[in-house]
């Protein structure tokens, strides 16, 4: 492994810790920024139907535009951060970010919307690697580099984990615009102090500018990450798998262009590195946990439990705020013990919680899914900070911009698998279970046989007995469904805790 670390380099122009860290403080505005935007969309959907009135499609593009085009230029942004400079990348990013929110809260229409949310990714794409690259070239201590990581993980873990809370506040008083609106104060700031802070890094040897894997690249990923959360919807499969397979196309083709360049795009040499790979598996595994739990754990808080957004994000408040501190301690504990025990037990407590979920069932009370999500928190804050450091350790720092990129495109894809595998297995044992009685329009007894959303809305046009029993049925159907995907993410994580046993072995302290 010590073949890939990077050789001796001047001091980057943050000398001070002081400064080091209000650099850091500063590079976690947009993280926080874009883990949030993630989640908090969906609290807002009800509200954007009334006023512009999408179709079904429309709505899902709204959500799906964003993420999608993110996970399919990170690699990208991240080889022209390494060549143009990171921080320049950054502040493109956060110009275009804060000034496409802005269009986006004052969207008039579904389409202008779904546009405002593709320049979104765009942008976003190019915010996220340069955070991560930037503090590799900040803090070249280790000890100090981990501390920064560990903030840099539970930053967007945490994030991810306070959008409903945000969106229910905002909701509660302003227009749905005001979810996207909250992007440009905190990247106004990011733009007036990241210059005084933030040092420029960039590749010394970046080479030219490789248009044709660009291309590759995209055409890899953005398919790919289509595909995954398409497959579910019958109707949808047959495009799905053709995606799939221009994906695997285009990634063959990239792959094949970079092992003959002389300076690659993206150096997929370090894949040959097992605690590289792992570590990149294991980001991925870590937000599959987290997505896929928040995914039920919110429908069933809201229409299980009857709680509103702003109080669901507050059951989840302690393991968001364990997250955190997780990420944190470990850094001392990871310094005296091996990474492999400290990722592996981490994954353990995702596994924990899940079968507390699995166990408990039906009757699980909103206490025990606090605690269940206070051990997801402290599983996925610990193993992020671990498997985050290998990555950009274990790198050439001038190719940092593109490891980290590496990084991004595990938490997206981890993230669209997490809702797609898991949400699949929950929708499918929802639809086995419910029972939809007679007497219903043709569109609310499907919607009703489709999601517990669905059943909750045509048992409030149904009403009375009929349609307290269709409510009863849906929510029992749900839970039976989230036994049945917790006791497979289960499952899923102490295979992945086996995995990082294996592959993170040879890593020392």
């Amino acid at each position: 492994m010590s073949t890939l670390l990077a050789p001796p380099r001047p001091r980057a122009a943050t000398t001070t810790r002081a400064r080091r860290f209000a650099a850091l403080a500063v590079l976690m505005l947009p993280v926080l920024l874009i883990a949030v935007d993630n989640t908090v969309l969906s609290f807002a959907l009800p509200a954007i139907s009334r006023d512009l009135d999408p179709s079904a499609t429309t709505l899902l593009w709204m959500v799906d535009a964003y993420p999608l085009v993110l996970a399919g230029l990170l690699v990208v942004m991240g080889s022209l951060g390494d060549r143009f400079g990171r921080r320049r990348m950054l502040f493109i990013g956060a110009t275009g970010f804060a000034a496409f929110s802005a269009a986006a809260a004052f969207a008039t229409d579904s389409w202008m919307l779904v546009a405002a949310r593709v320049a979104m990714g765009l942008f976003g794409a190019m915010l996220m690697p340069s955070t991560l690259s930037l503090i590799r070239n900040v803090f070249e201590d280790r000890t100090e580099r981990r501390i920064a990581l560990a903030v840099w993980s539970c930053t967007f873990s945490a994030g991810g984990a306070i959008g409903p809370l945000v969106g229910g506040v905002l909701l509660a008083h302003f227009h749905w615009g005001s979810v996207f609106l909250l992007a440009v104060p905190i990247l106004v700031l990011l733009l007036v102090a990241a210059p005084l802070l933030v040092p420029e890094s960039r590749d010394p040897h970046p080479g030219p500018v490789d248009v044709i894997s660009m291309f590759l690249s995209l055409g890899a990923l953005a398919p790919t990450a289509w595909a995954i959360k398409s497959m579910v919807h019958p109707d949808e499969r047959g495009a799905a798998i053709a995606a799939v397979a221009v994906g695997v196309v285009c990634g063959i083709a990239f792959v094949r262009r970079q092992l003959r360049a002389r300076t690659p795009m993206l150096d997929v040499r370090l894949f040959r590195s097992v605690p590289f790979s792992g570590s990149v598996v294991m980001n991925m595994t870590a937000m599959f946990s987290l997505t896929g739990f928040l995914f039920f754990i919110s429908q069933h808080l809201q229409l299980v439990a009857g709680l509103d957004p702003f109080a669901a994000g507050l059951v989840l408040l302690p393991g968001t705020v364990l997250s955190i501190v997780a990420g944190l301690v470990v850094v001392p504990i990871v310094a005296r013990v091996a990474p492999r025990w400290v990722v592996g037990v981490a994954l353990l407590f995702s596994a924990v919680a899940y079968t507390m979920v699995a166990v408990l069932g039906h009757g699980a009370s909103i206490a025990a899914l606090a605690i269940a999500f206070v051990m997801l928190g402290i599983g996925i804050g610990a193993s992020e900070t671990v498997t985050n450091d290998l990555i950009v350790s274990t790198v050439p720092a001038a190719k940092s911009g593109a490891a980290s990129a590496i990084s991004e495109t595990a938490y997206e894809i981890g993230a669209v698998l997490g809702t797609a595998v898991l949400g699949t297995v929950l929708s499918l044992a929802y639809r086995a279970h419910v029972v939809v009685p007679d007497g219903l329009p043709s569109g609310s007894h499907a919607a009703a046989e489709q999601t517990l959303g669905g059943a909750v809305s045509a048992a409030a046009d149904l009403g009375g007995t009929a349609g307290a029993a269709l409510l009863d049925s849906a929510r029992a159907a749900f839970d039976s469904g989230v036994t049945v995907t917790s006791g497979v993410a289960a499952v899923l994580m102490v295979l992945a805790a086996v995995g990082a046993w294996f592959s993170l072995r040879s890593v020392e302290r």
